[in-house]
């Protein structure tokens, strides 16, 4: 029996649907990823204990991630790609209060919404960036000195007091990544066992006034 030809439409509707799911499986693999990391370290880490947290067969993460090296590089990719898209707010017409604002904000909200992604790269920074260092020496660098400019920009025209721009990105990751890194330390100092939606607003609230005062903007 001669099977009918898939019609284009019905071609493109199947591909679309494989996508999804591989980009579903893909996202819940390296969440899982992040998990695992953040707790065991690299060396600590099994493919076996990470399907374990995606609730996948192991077989599906070699499907898409080839090596246990491949996911941890995929992971640190990704967080440093999430990080990095809040910074497009920051443009020349942008008013600069406002500009920043957002971005310490989205900063601070990745923090504690994905407090494992910032450990993981956390740790591996604090282990040479092995397998950062060329993304940190290409991507990170070219973005960073890109937005430098805008903000030296905003000092050059009277809009924001005077700062070292390049610093003052150093200075918003600290305080923003301290409540995902060191979250035990600041716990334990308010005496809690986790941070409440009170208290990362809280955080949050302080951080962004600080950090627009320092600026002139507050």
């Amino acid at each position: 029996m001669i099977r009918p030809r898939a019609t284009p439409a019905i071609a493109e509707d199947e591909a679309a649907r494989k996508g999804a799911i591989r980009q579903a499986n893909e996202a819940l693999i390296l969440g899982a990823g992040e998990r695992v990391f953040a707790r065991t370290g690299f060396n600590g880490a099994t493919m076996a204990a990470i399907a374990d947290e995606a609730g996948l067969p192991k077989a599906n993460l070699h499907y898409y991630f080839g090596s246990k090296a491949e996911l941890y590089r995929a992971v640190l990719a990704r967080t440093l790609h999430d990080w990095l898209v809040p910074m497009d707010g920051l443009v020349a017409e942008a008013d600069p209060r406002q500009a920043l604002e957002a971005y310490i904000r989205a900063k601070m909200a990745m923090g504690f919404e994905r407090p494992d992604a910032s450990r993981v790269f956390a740790n591996e920074l604090l282990h040479g960036a092995a397998e950062l260092g060329a993304l940190l020496r290409t991507e990170l660098r070219a973005m960073v000195l890109a937005k430098a400019r805008v903000i030296e920009a905003w000092v050059a025209g009277g809009r924001m007091a005077p700062v070292d721009a390049t610093h003052l990105f150093f200075t918003i990751w600290a305080a923003t990544q301290t409540y995902a890194d060191f979250d035990l330390q600041v716990c334990a100092v308010l005496g809690r066992d986790a941070l409440s939606d009170r208290d990362r607003s809280r955080a949050t609230e302080h951080v962004v006034a600080l950090m627009l005062r320092g600026c002139g903007l507050g």
